[in-house]
C-alpha cells in the first residue's frame, strides 16, 4: 500500500494571499460619516452668503436713508427734549420742529425762485447786448471780424444743438423718474427721522432691554456722545455757512450785483449742507446773476469761489471742526475722504460726527499715563552746548561760594537748570 508524504513549505516561501475581488469594499475605503454633513453645511453657508450679499445690494439705498435719518434725528433731539421737558408731547414737539424746518426751507427757496425768475427774464431780454459786448471785445483784442448774426445762424443750424434737443426730449422720462425718486428719498428720510426723534426713549428702552445692565450704561453714554457731537458738527457747519455767506456778500456788493444778501445766504447754506456738489450749485447762481450785470463779473465770482473753497477746505474747516467737534484737523480731513470713498456724498456728510462719536466713546477705554517732563515731548527747545556749559559754570561758582555737601550742590544745580529750562519753555 502506497503512502503519500506531506511536504512542509516554509513560511518565507509561501505565496502572498490574493485580495478578494468580491463586491464588499475594504473598511478603510469607506466615506467618512462627517463628510456629507460637511458638504451640505458648506453649500448652505455659500447659499446664505450669496443671499445676504444680494439682499444687501438691493437694500443699500434704504440703509443709507436710515443712516441719514438717524443722524438727522440726533441733530433735532436736543430741541425736542427741551420742548418735551416743558410738557409738550414728543410727537407734537417733533412735528413742530420739522414744520419749522420745512417752512424755513420753503420760504428761502421761494424767495430765491422769484429772484431767479426775474433775473433769467432780464438776461434773456438783454442777451443780444451781452453778446455784442463779448464780440466787440474779441474783435478788438484778436483783430477778428465776427458778427452776431453769423454766430446766431451757425448756432441755430448746428448739428450738436439739434442732437442736444433730441436727447433732451428723449431723456424727459429719465429726468422725471430721477426727480420723483429724489422726492421719495426725502420723504423716506423725513419719516424715519420723525420716528427716531419722537420715539427716542422707546427706542433706547428696546435696545437696552437686550443687553445686561453694565452694557446698557455704555449704550446710553454712546447715545449722549452722538447727540453732542452731531450738534457740534451742525454748529460748525452753521458757523462756516455764516462766514462763507458774509464773504460772498461782500464780493457781490462790491461788484454791484443785485440781491447780494440773498445770494450770500444761498452760497453759505448750499455749500455747507449739500456735500460734494454743494459748492458748484452754490457758485453757479451768483455767477449767473453777475453775468447779467457785466459778463466779466462772472469770471471774478468764479475765481473767488475757487479760491475761497481752497481756503475753507485747508484752513478754515479743520480749525473750526477741531474746536466744535473736538477732533484733530487731520483726522477730520481724513475722515471726510474716507467717508466719501465708502459712502459717497452721504459718507462725506456724516463722517465727522461719526468719527468724533467713536473717538469720544473709545477714549474712556484707553488707559493714559503721565507724560515725562522732556523737552522733546513738551515742545520746549533744547539748550545748546554753550548754554549748558555756562549754566554748569554758574552752578559751580554758586556752589563754591556756599559750602555744602557734594550731593546737595549737585541737587541744587540740577534744580536751577530745570528752572531755567522751564522758564525758557
Amino acid at each position: 500500500m502506497a503512502t503519500t508524504e506531506e511536504t512542509t513549505i516554509p513560511d518565507g516561501d509561501r505565496p502572498a494571499p490574493v485580495p478578494s475581488t468580491g463586491n464588499a469594499a475594504h473598511p478603510s475605503a469607506r466615506m467618512p460619516r462627517w463628510l456629507p454633513r460637511a458638504m451640505v453645511l458648506a453649500l448652505a453657508l455659500v447659499a446664505c452668503f450669496r443671499l445676504a450679499t444680494w439682499a444687501f445690494d438691493r437694500l443699500t439705498g434704504l440703509l443709507l436713508n436710515i443712516l441719514i435719518a438717524f443722524f438727522l434725528a440726533l441733530a433735532i433731539e436736543p430741541a425736542v427734549d427741551r420742548m418735551a421737558a416743558r410738557g409738550v408731547r414728543r410727537g407734537v414737539a417733533t412735528a413742530l420742529v420739522f414744520l419749522g424746518i420745512v417752512v424755513s426751507v420753503a420760504g428761502f427757496f421761494t424767495l430765491l425762485g422769484s429772484m431767479l425768475a426775474g433775473q433769467i427774464a432780464t438776461m434773456v431780454e438783454d442777451f443780444p447786448k451781452y453778446l455784442d459786448k463779448v464780440i466787440k471785445w474779441i474783435n478788438a483784442t484778436f483783430r477778428s471780424d465776427l458778427s452776431r448774426v453769423e454766430i446766431q445762424d451757425s448756432l441755430l443750424h448746428s448739428d450738436w444743438l439739434q442732437t442736444y434737443v433730441e436727447d433732451s426730449a428723449d431723456n424727459v422720462l429719465d429726468v422725471s423718474a430721477a426727480v420723483l425718486g429724489g422726492l421719495f428719498q426725502v420723504l423716506t428720510v423725513t419719516l424715519f427721522a420723525f420716528y427716531f426723534a419722537a420715539d427716542g426713549p422707546r427706542l433706547r428702552r428696546g435696545l437696552c432691554s437686550l443687553l445686561p445692565p453694565h452694557r446698557q450704561a455704555e449704550v446710553l453714554r454712546a447715545w449722549e456722545i452722538a447727540v453732542a457731537k452731531t450738534g457740534g458738527y451742525l454748529y460748525s457747519r452753521g458757523l462756516m455757512a455764516l462766514i462763507s455767506g458774509v464773504a460772498h456778500y461782500i464780493l457781490l456788493e462790491c461788484l454791484g450785483v443785485p440781491y447780494a444778501p440773498a445770494l450770500g445766504i444761498w452760497v453759505g447754506i448750499i455749500s455747507q449742507f449739500i456735500p460734494t456738489i454743494g459748492t458748484y450749485l452754490a457758485g453757479a447762481l451768483p455767477m449767473l446773476i453777475a453775468f447779467t450785470v457785466e459778463p466779466w463779473y462772472a469770471l471774478w465770482v468764479l475765481g473767488f469761489v475757487v479760491i475761497y473753497q481752497q481756503f475753507e477746505n485747508y484752513l478754515l474747516q479743520p480749525r473750526i471742526t477741531a474746536r466744535t467737534v473736538d477732533i484733530h484737523p487731520a483726522v477730520a480731513f481724513g475722515s471726510v475722504i474716507a467717508g466719501t470713498a465708502l459712502l459717497g456724498a452721504v459718507g462725506a456728510l456724516i463722517a465727522i460726527p461719526a468719527t468724533a462719536t467713536l473717538q469720544a466713546f473709545l477714549s474712556t477705554y484707553v488707559k493714559r499715563y503721565e507724560v515725562t517732563d522732556d523737552p522733546r515731548v513738551q515742545g520746549r527747545r533744547r539748550t545748546s552746548r554753550r548754554e549748558r556749559r555756562a549754566e554748569q559754570r554758574a552752578a559751580a561758582q554758586e556752589g563754591s561760594d556756599a559750602p555744602a555737601e557734594p550731593g546737595q550742590r549737585g541737587a541744587s544745580a540740577l534744580a536751577r537748570v530745570r528752572d531755567t529750562l522751564s522758564r525758557r519753555g
